[in-house]
Formats: structure tokens, sequence, C-alpha cells
């Protein structure tokens, strides 16, 4: 090295602070053991867990608590599970009276409806309503599956409207579900039976359809698609396969998650799953939070639009409120709709006459039930999906059938689908309610339905004698 290098060095060494000695670091390192802003405070008797944070802060690792939330998500607003007005995604709703011996409650011809003569009971059918367009716009008529309500397709309709502005939603409550009710006529005292059988519940869509055409003074009854989910989906198949006076309007039906083996084969675990649902909640948004935690409902929207629907207060408590998640409190829809004759029949306070203290008690503080009892619904079951898969490919229109997995297919519908018989789209990241996860995609594919479907649009070739006459070689 040379000398000038030597000199270039020593400079550069003399300006470098002094090392520290050994002797100096130790007790710095055993001042630092020590970490003040740790607010974890430990037993004396606890020496597994005093070892263990020396060790770790011996090795330059500090493991925080966890009132720390150092690894805690980023938490933006709060969640809100306040329920949202149906007025948010429909024009209105409609109370369809009529006794069921096809009288209805209004002075215009009754619909061509039948009923036995000597029925006693009035049905109330509530639905709700965004008419479509005058320019020959469609109605997409929608039925939900057991337990739900015309609320499961508020979403789907908001966006069917926004891809289609012309097009019309009539939602529909099942008898037993929602705002529908069954009452009985002043000279009759026993209540009305429970009757959920395929063909009832096929009948009051086809009858719903009707009244509300005469409800609305419509002049036609605009272009149908039928739209169903799980047992809705049942209903609309039946109602395509025997139409009626309906038949020319019905464009084609859609069926939302519901296959006639995978239906039949999950029969035989309903009450299990039934016995792991809450039977009661303390409020409206506790069930909407329940829909979305137990990820029944992956759509906190949807969520918060549907489950209200589902509920019903407790009769015994008096000092609880009917919420309908209406824009303004509305008596005639809210607090005079009865629930189902056996939506008590699985509540705590009515399994048993001889009810404990606790129970009721339990009740007060779990005032809200299922508005109705799925599981009184059994005898019906079966009724609902047999045949279903032949019935779908009989029907007469366009079919399409949205499902949730491959899986769901039965031998028949995969035979079907080869066969082109029937339109088929599937949504893998969908569960059970697709429609209520994905509105988006699930009116995407409704619409396009519609628009292949549609017979308006059905432009036909020009006949061989106008082209003759035209002078056009042929």
């Amino acid at each position: 090295m040379s000398d000038l290098q030597r000199a270039w060095a020593k400079r550069k060494l003399d300006t470098m602070p002094e090392p520290l000695s050994l002797a100096e670091e130790e007790p710095a390192e055993e001042e630092t053991d020590f970490v003040p802003d740790l607010p974890e405070h430990l037993d004396d008797g606890d020496s597994s867990s005093a070892s263990s944070a020396s060790s770790a802060s011996s090795t330059g690792t500090v493991i925080p608590s966890p009132s720390q939330r150092l690894f805690a998500r980023p938490q933006g607003g709060a969640r809100s599970w306040e329920p949202i007005p149906w007025t948010t995604y429909f024009e209105r709703e409609l109370f369809l009276e009529q006794d069921l011996n096809g009288d209805a409650s209004s002075s215009s011809p009754s619909p061509p409806v039948s009923f036995p003569s000597s029925s006693s009971y009035r049905i109330t059918h509530h639905v709700y309503l965004t008419s479509p367009s005058s320019q020959g716009g469609p109605l997409f008529v929608t039925h939900h599956g057991a337990g739900s309500s015309g609320l499961s397709f508020a979403l789907v309709s908001a966006e069917i409207r926004r891809l289609l502005p012309n097009a019309g939603i009539l939602s529909l409550d099942a008898r037993g579900h929602g705002s529908t009710t069954v009452t009985s006529s002043p000279s009759t005292p026993e209540p009305p039976p429970l009757d959920l059988s395929l063909e009832t519940l096929t009948q009051d869509l086809y009858n719903a359809i009707l009244l509300t055409k005469r409800q609305m003074r419509w002049s036609q009854i605009p272009p149908l698609v039928l739209v169903g989910h799980s047992l809705g989906g049942a209903v609309v198949t039946s109602l395509a396969l025997n139409p009626r006076s309906l038949a020319p309007h019905i464009l084609g039906h859609a069926v939302l998650d519901v296959v006639e083996g995978s239906a039949m084969d999950a029969l035989q675990s309903m009450h299990a799953y039934l016995s792991t649902r809450p039977t009661a909640f303390p409020s409206v948004e506790s069930a909407i939070e329940w829909h979305v935690r137990s990820r029944t409902l992956r759509n906190s929207l949807s969520a918060r639009t549907s489950v209200p629907s589902l509920l019903v207060p407790d009769n015994k408590n008096q000092d609880v409120a009917v919420v309908r998640a209406d824009p303004e409190p509305n008596p005639t829809s809210s607090t005079s709709t009865p629930a189902p004759p056996s939506s008590t029949a699985s509540s705590p306070s009515s399994s048993s006459s001889s009810s404990s203290s606790s129970s009721s008690t339990g009740n007060q503080r779990r005032p809200w039930h299922w508005r109705t009892d799925l599981a009184a619904t059994q005898p019906f079951w079966e009724g609902w999906f047999a045949g279903l898969s032949r019935k779908f490919l009989s029907a007469r229109g366009g079919k399409l059938l949205l499902l949730a997995g491959t899986d769901r297919l039965d031998t028949e519908l995969t035979i079907g689908q080869m066969q082109g018989k029937y339109a088929l789209q599937v949504f893998p990241d969908a569960g059970h309610f697709l429609h209520e996860d994905l509105p988006e995609k699930t009116a995407v594919s409704l619409v396009d339905f519609f628009r292949r479907n549609d017979r308006s649009a059905l432009v036909l070739p020009p006949k061989v004698s106008d082209l003759l006459k035209q002078g056009k070689k042929v």
C-alpha cells in the first residue's frame, strides 16, 4: 500500500466513532430485555409464560398480545344489518283477495279459476309488482322456494330492470309464506287446513297472474317468463306443462338450483338441517346477521331485504311490534297478517303445554320466530319434486336451468342437456340461493334467455312468391 493510501485510510478511521466494548454491550442488552410497551401482565406463578417471554425478547422477536391487534384487518365502517324496504326494488304491492269458491272481491268478472263450491275459505295473494312498459315489455313471474318469500327476487328484479328497462316483475308470496294468507269465513270456526300441495300452489300462481291483470286493468297479459327457485321451480314447471289460458303468453320457464334427483336425496336430511337452525331470534337484525354469518345467504344486501319477511313476532309478547321493512307503518299489510296455522308448531312456547317459566323467559328474549314452519310441510315434500325432470323436459317453450354445481344434474337431465333440450348455466361460486348470492349474473342469464325466446324479435325470411314478384332469382 502506498503512503498516499495509508494517509487516506488513517483520516477515514479517525472520523469514525469509537467501537463499543463487550463490557458496555452486555448491560445494555440486559436493560432492553424488558419490553414496557406490552400491556400483557404475567402472573408470578406462570413460569412457562415468563420463560417464553424472555426467550422471545432475547432472540429479538416480540410476540404482541391480542389486545394490541397488530395483525387485525383494517376495519371500515361497521356492517349494517338494518332491513331494506321493499320499495327500493318494486313499484307497488298488491293484495289480491279471492274466495276459494272462485268469487273474487271485485265487481269485474272472475278469472277462470276452479275451486270446490263448498269451500268457505278466503285467500289473499300478496305480490310485489313492477309493471312492464306499454311497449310490449315482458313480465318475469317469479316464485320463491319453501320457507322464503317474494322478496327473495328483489335484487334480481332491480338488475333485470337495469338490463331491460321495459321489463316488468311479478314476485309472489306463496300461501303460508310472506304476507299471503288463507282465512276462514265467519261461519267456519275451524282454521283453514295447511295445503301446500304442488297442484294447489300451481293453481295459486295461475290465479295470481290473472288477478294481477284484472287489478292493473291490462288489456292483455304481457309475454311471460316464469322463474322459480327450488320449490318455485317445481311450481313454474307445473304451470308451463299445463298453462291453460296462459299458453299463448308463456315464452319459457327458468328453474333455479333444483333437479329431481338431488332434491329427493336432500329431503332425507331435511330434518337434520332444520334442527341446526335457530328457532327464534332476539331481533330482525340478528336474524339477518345469522343468515350472512352462516353463509345461508352470501349477499348482505339481499339478506337485509328478504329476511325480515321470513319472521313473525311471538303473539304472546304484546310489547313486540311487527317490523316489515316498510318505508312507513302499514297497518293493513303488517299487523293484520297472521302467521300460517302451523307456523308456531316448532316454536319452544307451543311445543309442549307444560312449558316452564325459563322457556317463557327465553321466548321473551328471542321473540322473532320463523313465519313458515317447514317441518309441518313434510307431507308435501315428495309431491313437490316427483317427476320434476320429466315435466321440465316435456313442457313447451324455452327452458333454462341455473345450478350452483354440475353435481346436481341427474341422469335424465344430463341426457337432455346433451340433446340440447334446454340451456344450462352453472354458478360454482354461489350457494343454494344463487339468485340472491349473485343477482347480477342471474339477471344476465334471465335477460339473455328472454331475448333468445322473444317472439316479437323473430325475423322470418321472405316468402319465395314475394321474391319472384320483385323479379329476384330464387
